[in-house]
């Protein structure tokens, strides 16, 4: 993200930009989260106004947590009661939001990840974003964290060859915002992008 070198640290400021460029660039950045890590491969952008597949649409207490969070923290929710979904905050000056992040590719930290997700092959590890909160162990205790700021956990800055765009999944509102970004080479997409969505 931006034009410091690759690998550094993101701090805060990275994340103080439109949610749609957040979830673009963090494409090949690496998550690093106690003692696990992993490629950024997929995310998905969500915007805190005019989006009705955003959770401030309905809940007010999401809308709160914009306010006396910064940005970048941590912002964890149980998805249908089953999944734990790990998303960041993005405080832009023309708009709020969060980046989901729907997929990694295992880098470090591997036999831990396989411990956590017993019986799963490899490739579907970290494969989507229910696994790969299960498989570095994030859970409701990391919700509102400044997990950017902790010597364990944070971001360091990277890229991606190619990057591709399509519909969110697994929400019912919004459906048609091409907002859904991935690497397009990746063994790891929770779901395969259409082969004709390339970015320049």
């Amino acid at each position: 993200m931006g034009a410091d070198s690759k690998y550094r640290p993101l701090t805060a400021a990275d994340f103080k930009k439109d949610p749609v460029d957040c979830a673009r660039e963090l494409i090949g950045s690496e998550l690093h989260w106690k003692g696990c890590a992993g490629r950024i491969v997929e995310t998905e952008a969500y915007r805190a106004i005019g989006d009705e597949a955003c959770h401030t649409w309905l809940r007010p207490s999401s809308r709160k947590f914009i306010e006396v969070h910064d940005a970048g923290d941590a912002y964890v929710y149980l998805n249908y009661g089953v999944h734990w979904l790990f998303n960041i905050l993005i405080k832009g000056p023309n708009g709020n939001g969060f980046v989901l992040i729907r997929a990694l590719e295992p880098i470090s930290g591997i036999d831990s990840m396989r411990e956590r997700r017993k019986g799963m092959a490899d490739r579907q590890l970290t494969s989507g974003p229910g696994r790969l909160t299960q498989a570095l162990g994030i859970g409701r205790h990391d919700h509102g964290i400044s997990f950017l700021q902790d010597e364990d956990c944070g971001i360091r800055a990277g890229s991606s060859e190619k990057i591709t765009a399509g519909p969110r999944i697994g929400i019912s509102k919004a459906v048609d915002l091409p907002w859904r970004f991935g690497d397009p080479s990746s063994k790891y997409l929770s779901k395969r992008f259409p082969v004709d969505t390339i970015l320049e």
